[in-house]
């Protein structure tokens, strides 16, 4: 009989815990790292960090890994992929110069218009006075300021006001990076993954997150506060003229610049009454976004990502979902998305985990002296399946209900937005 495939899952968040979950589930051997309370339940956590290159490679020729998975785009954008491939080892991920699709907001734009790809305008500017003297200039309009790399979610500013875009660029003023500014655009937001090996692409189903910390959408910009899979803004049509328009494109654009893409493409699209735009793209798993999308995958997510990694995706037959809605709630440490407290002891995540239909994945969780104790601003991603999007909700949050810790809090309305379109698509068909 075949040994299972051992496979290393680099990172430690809510993401990192539902791959290796879904690996686990496939029948693989997890190793994670660095891991957290929630992954040690589905595999062996290893104490390397992230951005411990010589380490994560190290680790993965002396434990004979059969594929690395790598979650967080730090490491993909540092070149883990790179390092890997150069020992001849398995990776499912892009390389550092194709990650630069996420790792640089200028080179995405130019990858976008070599590839025809729908987007806003922008301008790019390489000194904060320049971009001053553009905001000025302007008329009173809505933009949003961008700063050109990596910036865990918070590089990127909203702005109504001219005065807000001046604000922007002077927060941005010290990083020493280019700074680019885009006209706003208007209308719903969605997201669409897809699993490529360079040439064919599997697409993933359509979700909605919620990135603002609080209920109705406001307060600050968070890594994400929840999202649910499927979203009704995006039927079968529109996600077919996504992968046709933006999917496809982009990936061929990468092909022609001689930066080809294998792994994880994401998404982050505005739905305008002019077609779907590109607003950024990730070059990896969302989080939580990846939660609701591994539970509702029926067929083999090891099988997927060996496909990918061998250049075979168009023998793989297409992946098999469940029939339901899946809705991932993040329960988030106080003071978050800002300064907040740590160690503090959780319960109940034995009995939300007893409830049918209810995933508990872990993210900023560690264990102390045998219990588990929060170790980040986003604590847990408690997600519920159902048949419906309403029942979804329902399971997501009695979950949350069961769980408790000081401090410990949720947004109370993820998945609303999705319910109300539903309602509105039900009464137009009446």
């Amino acid at each position: 009989m075949p040994h299972s495939k051992r496979v290393l899952v680099v990172g430690s968040g809510g993401r990192e815990h539902a791959i290796a979950w879904k690996l686990a589930c496939d029948g693989a051997e997890v190793l994670i790292a660095p891991g957290n309370a929630g992954t040690a339940l589905v595999g062996e956590n290893i104490p390397i960090a992230v951005d411990d290159i010589e380490g994560l490679c190290k680790a993965a020729e002396e434990r004979q890994v059969d594929l690395t998975v790598v979650g967080p785009e730090a490491p993909l954008v540092a070149g883990l992929v790179d390092a890997l491939q150069k020992r001849k080892l398995r990776v499912f991920g892009p390389t550092a110069d194709a990650a630069r699709l996420e790792g640089s907001k200028a080179f995405c734009k130019k990858v976008l218009h070599r590839g025809d790809v729908p987007t806003a305008g922008h301008k790019e500017f390489r000194r904060a006075a320049e971009a001053r003297e553009y905001i000025e200039a302007r008329e009173e309009t809505p933009l949003v300021v961008k700063a050109d790399g990596l910036a865990a979610g918070k590089g990127v500013f909203v702005c109504s006001t001219k005065a807000e875009a001046l604000e922007a660029v002077e927060s941005l003023a010290g990083d020493e990076q280019p700074i680019l500014i885009e006209e706003r655009l208007d209308g719903v937001e969605v997201s669409v993954m897809a699993i490529t090996d360079g040439r064919t692409i599997v697409t993933l189903p359509p979700l909605q997150d919620h990135k603002a910390a609080y209920d109705g959408d406001e307060g600050p910009n968070t890594g994400g506060m929840g999202a649910y899979c499927p979203t009704p803004f995006v039927d079968a049509a529109l996600l077919a003229e996504i992968e046709e328009q933006i999917l496809v494109p982009t990936i061929h654009a990468m092909k022609r610049g001689r930066t080809p893409f294998q792994g994880l493409l994401y998404a982050g699209l505005m739905l305008t009454p002019q077609g779907p735009k590109v607003l950024e793209f990730n070059v990896r798993f969302g989080d939580p976004e990846c939660q609701p999308l591994m539970v509702l995958l029926k067929s083999s997510l090891l099988e997927l990502l060996d496909a990918a990694v061998d250049g075979r995706l168009e023998d793989v037959a297409t992946p098999e979902w469940k029939d339901e809605a899946a809705v991932a709630v993040v329960m988030a440490a106080e003071g978050y998305p800002g300064a907040y407290a740590r160690d503090k002891p959780i319960r109940g995540l034995e009995d939300a985990a007893e409830i049918p239909g209810v995933e508990v994945f872990h993210a900023g969780t560690r264990l102390a002296d045998g219990d588990v104790v929060t170790s980040g601003g986003r604590v847990l991603a408690v997600t519920g399946t159902a048949p419906t999007l309403p029942q979804a909700k329902l399971q997501a949050y009695t979950g949350v209900r069961e769980i408790r810790w000081v401090g410990g809090w949720c947004r109370k309305d993820i998945a609303d937005k999705g319910i109300r379109r539903e309602r509105e698509l039900a009464s137009q068909g009446d």
